[in-house]
């Protein structure tokens, strides 16, 4: 199936609506779950995407199934850990914007595998600036790390950009550190070198085309189509949840100012959360799905097997007032909106058709 024309090609949060037109851009990860997305809606915009990663991470993938390569100016694989694969990537692609989405993103992955996780994650985030750096095309990066983050304190209030970085387990951790990798970059070689980087902080992100195991709603539609009952590890944890397109809308607009006169004064850290409102429990989140889905579901709780934390919310303030950024959908579009993805694909919907209509679906919000 080739790609379908959307009637609008500029997003209506960028000030400058041709800012993406032509621009070369590299996405790392781009065959992961929300790499998969942004470089469709990139690719909708007129930017020229190339991506570096390594084989999609689960089967199916939202990569293969929406055809996302065939978008692609260069479609290569490497592991971020290879500081040598990394530079010749971005050689050869020559980008002026990259954003940064390669790690290991998963908590109960970080615990069987910790010194993976922070090889690539930590690592990982040094070899792109170091060959970013040495490239002399790049002028823009958006590195994207996670909600995690933040020292955990249990607090009912939302974490600010400026609270303490932490993270329990190593997945969290390694993505602090990640943090702490840009800041030093940032002011040791890149602010000296023209290159403007900043680092986004997304919440729990939900979306069709997301199969990976140990994820609410790939586990919620895999029991569902089984007809099975859902064991969730921390029913009560309260999370950000957000539909996908909320914070790539975020990236996008913030990797913009990056390549405005006024860079620096965007070049730190940012939060692209839900409203307040919508941070609910796991539970929750699952009872919606479910009744989204058609049905009732039996859910029961199980231990989890590590520490994870009960209460987690951010406070996205600072993009709102700043970035003139804000969430467009309620935690009840996002899980609806996703749930109709996953039954139009197992309706044989084409995938590709699907997450163009749901990005012109998105834009068309601030229309009326």
């Amino acid at each position: 199936m080739g790609i379908r024309q959307s009637p609008l090609e500029i997003v209506v949060m960028t000030s400058n609506p041709l800012v993406w037109r032509n621009q070369s851009v590299l996405v790392t990860g781009h065959t992961g779950f929300k790499g998969a997305w942004l470089c469709l809606w990139l690719h909708q915009l007129g930017a020229k995407v190339s991506g570096l990663a390594l084989d999609p991470p689960t089967n199916p993938s939202l990569y293969r199934m929406a055809g996302i390569q065939q978008f692609l100016e260069f479609d290569l694989r490497g592991d971020i850990r290879d500081p040598e694969s990394v530079e010749a990537a971005i050689s050869q692609i020559r980008p002026t914007v990259i954003f940064h989405l390669a790690a290991q993103p998963l908590v109960n992955y970080s615990y069987e595998f910790p010194l993976e996780t922070y090889a690539v994650n930590v690592m990982g985030t040094a070899h792109v600036l170091e060959a970013a750096r040495r490239a002399g095309t790049v002028q823009a990066i958006v590195v994207v790390t996670t909600d995690k983050c933040y020292e955990n304190q249990e607090w009912v209030y939302p974490y600010r950009e400026n609270d303490r970085l932490g993270g329990f387990d190593p997945y969290s951790n390694s993505k602090a550190c990640a943090e702490l990798v840009v800041s030093a970059y940032r002011a040791s070689f890149l602010r000296s070198e023209g290159i403007a980087v900043a680092t986004a902080r997304a919440g729990n992100v939900i979306g069709g085309g997301d199969w990976a195991k140990g994820r609410l709603l790939p586990d919620c539609v895999r029991a569902f189509q089984g007809g099975e009952s859902l064991k969730l590890r921390y029913p009560q944890a309260v999370r950000p949840w957000q539909h996908v397109l909320d914070p790539l809308s975020g990236y996008l607009l913030l990797a913009e100012r990056l390549l405005s006169d006024h860079a620096e004064s965007f070049c730190e850290a940012w939060n692209f959360g839900p409203s307040e409102s919508d941070s609910r429990t796991v539970e929750e989140v699952a009872r919606l799905a479910a009744e989204c889905w058609g049905g009732s579901i039996e859910i029961t709780g199980t231990d989890p097997l590590h520490h994870e934390a009960g209460m987690l919310k951010l406070d996205s303030s600072k993009a709102r007032s700043r970035l003139e950024w804000r969430p467009r959908w309620s935690v009840e579009d996002a899980v609806r909106h996703s749930i109709q993805c996953y039954k139009a694909v197992v309706q044989g919907v084409a995938m590709q058709a699907l997450i163009l209509e749901t990005i012109d679906h998105y834009v068309r919000v601030d229309q009326g």
